[in-house]
């Protein structure tokens, strides 16, 4: 069985069986609860303890490799600013969009009710502070504090600025720095792999506390997130195709049957890679110079997750829905810069571990409790689906905004 299957097997055990103990309401259903929600709660915190260093080391390096794009200039620093400040967009979109969705169509009381009442962690953000003063938190007066105490954003300006400082200082030096980053993000990496391993397990304790304490109605609560997740993915896709057709001068026509083929592979593999060969034909039936195609396309599979920061947004607004957790636009802000810089750093790890490792920062950058992501993260696969196919239309789209923004003439009406 593969780690997705196992772990989406977990998950139904569990809620199966929680929801059959709802119901049935045996005499030793409270203690089975308080013993598997202790055990969940366990390798709940082995997940988290690896996400301060393993996404810190991640920015420095990622930061560092980004930098040296962007001074090389031409074609590849331009294209690096067009993924950044699209990632930007994706998340702001998706935080107002996802939450006018959900304030049309809010989650079930009866299970946001239950679910308030089991969650010890949940609560109203900390009060706003002055804008004076929360523009001063991004800066933090003691790094190590700030790690210490999970305050990501400040944790995520420290670790670009030092990332930033260490492509300034002599060539041996700044390697066996970079070096010593990048065994911290692979040791972390095999602390990951351990603790997902027994993933099934850990879902499936969770499941269990979940269903006992919500009943079918938690179920509800599953099929909604994967509804509005996918369709913040979705958007993020679409406003990147709608700028390779606006901005980059692509007929609708050339550009929709291009991508045929690409969604065809995307929904077959979910993967951006595989589906590369298909993206770089597609760049080329709507007209994208070989020079910038060859560069710009490689670029956007290895750096560029238009979805991540909407997709991951959207889960952190409707986590706070779930719990009655109010939202202020500072936290918001804070969300949204921390998405778009995790995702271009944890790009090319796993969907598994990128679940947590984009999610963790901006939970804790958000104030937001993480006891559901075990149980969204068994059923991922099916809003990585809709990630999948919104990140190869923003790739083939954003390709051919950037041949046009770097020369490439408008086609005539005749070639339209």
């Amino acid at each position: 069985m593969s780690p997705t299957l196992r772990i989406m097997t977990g998950l139904v055990l569990g809620l199966g069986l929680g929801i059959v103990l709802a119901a049935w309401s045996p005499g030793w259903r409270d203690g089975a609860i308080a013993v598997l929600d202790a055990l969940g709660g366990v390798w709940l915190d082995a997940l988290r303890m690896t996400i301060v260093p393993l996404v810190f080391a991640l920015l420095v390096t990622g930061v560092a490799q980004a930098a040296g794009t962007l001074a090389a200039g031409g074609i590849a620093g331009r294209a690096l600013l067009v993924f950044g400040v699209l990632l930007l967009v994706s998340a702001a979109v998706s935080v107002v969009t996802a939450g006018a969705l959900l304030d049309v169509w809010p989650p079930s009381p009866s299970a946001t009710a239950a679910l308030r009442a089991s969650l010890k962690t949940a609560g109203a953000v900390p009060p706003t502070p002055p804008f004076a003063e929360w523009l001063r938190s991004f800066v933090p007066n003691n790094a190590i504090k700030a790690a210490a105490d999970g305050a990501m954003a400040p944790l995520v300006f420290f670790a670009l600025v030092f990332g930033l400082a260490v492509t300034q200082i002599e060539t041996d030096r700044r390697e066996r720095l970079f070096g010593f980053f990048d065994a911290i993000q692979a040791a972390m990496m095999v602390i990951v792999r351990w603790v997902l391993w027994v993933a099934p397990a850990g879902v499936f304790a969770l499941g269990l506390v979940f269903g006992a304490r919500t009943g079918v109605a938690g179920l509800g609560v599953l099929v909604q997130y994967v509804v509005v997740v996918s369709l913040m993915c979705l958007l993020a896709g679409l406003i990147a195709l709608v700028l390779g057709i606006v901005g980059g001068r692509v007929p609708v026509g050339r550009m929709m049957a291009s991508l045929i083929p690409v969604n065809a592979v995307a929904i077959s593999t979910q993967s951006s890679l595989a589906s590369l060969p298909t993206m770089l034909e597609a760049c080329e039936k709507i007209g994208v110079r070989t020079t910038v195609r060859d560069l710009v396309m490689p670029m956007a599979v290895a750096l560029f997750r238009m979805t991540s920061p909407a997709g991951n947004i959207a889960v952190a607004v409707y986590v706070a829905h779930v719990y009655g957790i109010p939202l202020d636009p500072l936290h918001v802000v804070a969300g949204v810069v921390v998405a778009a810089l995790v995702s271009l750093a944890a790009v090319g790890i796993a969907s598994a571990v990128t679940f947590f490792t984009t999610l963790g920062p901006i939970f804790m950058a958000m104030g937001l409790p993480m006891e559901l992501l075990p149980l969204l993260l068994a059923v991922e696969t099916l809003p990585d689906l809709s990630r999948t196919i919104g990140n190869v239309a923003a790739d083939v789209g954003v390709t051919a905004l950037i041949d046009r923004w770097t020369g490439r003439p408008a086609p005539s009406s005749v070639e339209a």
